[in-house]
């Protein structure tokens, strides 16, 4: 029997089945919000004969993001958070940002362990982890059973410089785990041995919080995928685009928040790879959402600490609007502009496109599904530029979207339909232009110089009159652009960050004992990729210093290779490029010992579908699709025609079983080796 891989990806509108048996399958089918499981299990039924035959299963998910926006349909778990006496508080002081700065009523997030559930513990770790005070055991072994009799099953325990000696969190650990049998208790120094008690116990927090949630989650998959015979290996994407096994994601769950969106990123870092792009955007517009990521030297760009649950403006998360995570994880920008965002019109006259969406159900109005506000997709459909069916073979109603349109938006701003539809999209590339803008031009780069990957089911309609805006003059459409996403957790690789707390002037540090500290993180990075099964001919490890001047808040990595000295050196290059300046004669701190573990997995192979043969590629039809303000008879091509070297002039429609892709007046197009469509301003391809 075959032995298939398998990446499943579930969307805000759509789940994303991608199957390989040395070729592409791709299958869509709507996601189950509520019961996400549902959504998965039936992509896979529909995507394969049996389950029984599939090898390996990658999955992507967003139930965390959704849990702490309130989007799953349940509450958090009660947390129950022991802390040192005296700092039982600091996860409401936290950093004093205040993201609404002149809202004298603002009021943060309500902290994830409230005061009656934080306790203070007597005992104290000093910061160069020797034992100032002991730990008062008999205080948590007082709380716990009277906490755990409550109905209190999840805890966190965050004590101070746990980072150098976590002595007294590991005391504290067993004696809650004593007193509640079966509780799930999460520690600090276990999730983010890091300086810096806020960041760390937020960390802690957000572990406990998600760890019930992920587990029942992952458990209930397992379980339903079994009972359908599948008796492969289940991996789940993590927010710094590596697989990891599902023990792993239930160790550290908050690892795996941003699963769904980093696999976008990761799969453009792939083919950006294979055809030699150096600078490369992704741009994933789906049902819901479009997403932005940036990819230098084939890497995808990480951050080190995002905040979950937050409020994002224009694509950027508000700093101080939710709770900080210290893991990390692809750099996104995200904005409501998917094909499922509702245009309206507010009550001054102006157009506006989102936040809302129609999501899958109803969805937008030509879906014939009760849906009856106008979206980015009705107003495209009113364009020209979808065909009568979409994936999984749903008819869209070109009568509804024209009704839509015109009732909420083109007789409120006394237009034609036509010029309403035109105005939705233009209003929507301009606020995808925004979330492209804070991956390049707020990251310090020029969008110009980059080559931009377009996909997601609606991406590709938008990509190269994005791209004019930006100064963009390529873009690369992939294969499966619908489902790309999918793919990318088919050529994600294991990957994983072990860190420890070093805290002290890199003069005070040696070599010696740098090398027994990475020689420890390797040894947990060999455990963790033994039991994931990783042959040892496919891993590498990689050891860095995060680095900062004295008294400095923030740290910049360096690689390190044997040397302190040579460490100290690049690290004052690094700060000059970085910001301008260097101090050689500042002391220089080494702050954490990091070591990234990766463990290479196979890849598919991509060949190019169609028929092949160079030349130009033969239409199947035509029809009129407005552009800039007029409408133009524009070539539709299917995809399944075109072969590599089939070259094609805009206007022009690509019809793809799971996108469509439109190619404006003054681009041409040609399909490379790979299958993928390289569009570029200009003709000739």
């Amino acid at each position: 029997m075959p032995r298939l891989r398998v990446g499943i990806d579930v969307g805000g509108t759509f789940t994303d089945v991608v199957v390989y048996d040395g070729g592409l399958r791709v299958h869509k089918v709507p996601t189950t919000p509520r019961r996400p499981v549902e959504g998965v299990v039936k992509g896979l039924s529909a995507a394969v004969d049996s389950p029984g035959d599939v090898e390996v299963l990658v999955h992507a998910t967003t139930i965390g993001t959704n849990m702490f926006l309130g989007q799953v349909g349940l509450e958090p778990p009660k947390v129950a958070l022991f802390t040192n006496e005296g700092f039982r508080d600091i996860v409401e002081i936290g950093r004093q940002n205040r993201p609404s700065l002149y809202n004298l009523l603002y009021e943060k997030p309500s902290p994830l362990a409230p005061r009656d559930l934080r306790i203070g513990v007597r005992g104290r770790i000093g910061p160069d982890g020797s034992e100032i005070e002991p730990l008062d055991l008999e205080t948590v072994r007082y709380w716990a059973p009277r906490l755990c009799r409550e109905g209190v099953r999840v805890y966190a325990i965050s004590f101070l410089h746990s980072y150098r000696n976590p002595h007294h969190e590991r005391l504290a650990a067993e004696a809650v785990r004593r007193e509640c049998p079966g509780a799930y208790v999460v520690t600090g120094h276990e999730v983010d041995p890091q300086p810096m008690e806020y960041e760390r116990t937020s960390t802690a927090l957000v572990n406990a919080v998600l760890k019930p949630v992920l587990s029942s989650y992952l458990e209930e998959m397992l379980v339903s995928l079994r009972d359908r015979g599948f008796r492969g290996v289940l991996l789940v994407m993590q927010s710094n685009g590596g697989v990891a096994s599902v023990e792993e994601a239930v160790d550290r769950p908050a690892a795996f928040i941003e699963s769904g969106p980093s696999a976008g990123a990761v799969a453009v870092a792939y083919f950006s790879r294979l055809q030699a792009v150096d600078k490369a955007i992704g741009f994933d517009m789906g049902g819901t959402t479009a997403k932005a990521s940036s990819i230098i030297g084939g890497e995808p760009e990480l951050v080190d600490v995002y905040e979950v649950g937050g409020k994002v403006h224009m694509g950027k998360t508000v700093r101080g609007s939710g709770y900080p995570v210290r893991y990390p994880h692809v750099d996104l920008a995200e904005v409501s502009a998917g094909g499922g965002t509702i245009a309206w019109v507010d009550p001054g006259g102006g157009l506006r496109v989102g936040p809302a969406s129609a999501g899958a159900d109803p969805g937008p109005a030509c879906y014939g599904r009760g849906g009856v506000k106008p979206t980015v997709t009705d107003a495209n459909l009113i364009l020209g530029r979808l065909p009568g069916r979409l994936a999984g073979g749903l008819r869209l109603d070109l009568e509804l979207a024209v009704k839509a349109v015109e009732k909420h938006v083109a007789d409120p701003l006394g237009m034609d339909v036509v010029e309403a539809a035109w105005a939705i999209v233009k209003l929507a590339n301009t606020i995808m232009s925004r979330a492209i803008s804070l991956v390049t031009v707020e990251r310090g780069h020029d969008p110009r110089e980059f080559t931009m990957y377009a996909f997601g089911g609606a991406g590709p309609m938008h990509a190269a009159e994005l791209a004019e805006e930006l100064g963009v003059r390529r873009v690369i459409v992939p294969p499966a652009p619908g489902v790309f996403s999918a793919l990318g957790l088919l050529v994600a690789d294991y990957r994983h960050s072990f860190h420890a707390g070093i805290a002290k002037p890199a003069g005070r540090v040696s070599e010696e004992e740098l090398e027994r500290v990475f020689g420890m993180l390797e040894e947990r990075a060999r455990r963790v990729l033994d039991g994931e099964g990783v042959p040892g001919d496919r891993r590498s490890y990689t050891r860095l210093l995060e680095m900062k001047y004295w008294g400095q808040a923030y740290t910049l990595r360096v690689p390190y290779r044997g040397s302190v000295a040579d460490a100290v050196k690049d690290f004052h290059g690094i700060h000059e490029a970085r910001y301008g300046f260097s101090s050689p004669e500042e002391e220089v701190e080494i702050v954490v010992a990091r070591l990234e573990a990766v463990g290479v997995t196979d890849k598919p192979v991509f060949r190019a579908p169609g028929k092949g043969g160079s030349g130009e590629a033969e239409p199947a039809g035509s029809r009129g699709v407005f552009f800039s303000g007029r409408w133009m008879e524009s070539s539709v091509y299917r995809l399944e025609d075109l072969g590599v070297g089939s070259r094609l002039d805009g206007p022009a429609v690509v019809e793809a079983p799971d996108s469509t892709i439109v190619i404006p007046p003054g681009w041409s197009a040609f399909v490379d080796r790979l299958g993928s469509i390289v569009m570029k301003v200009g003709s000739g391809g």
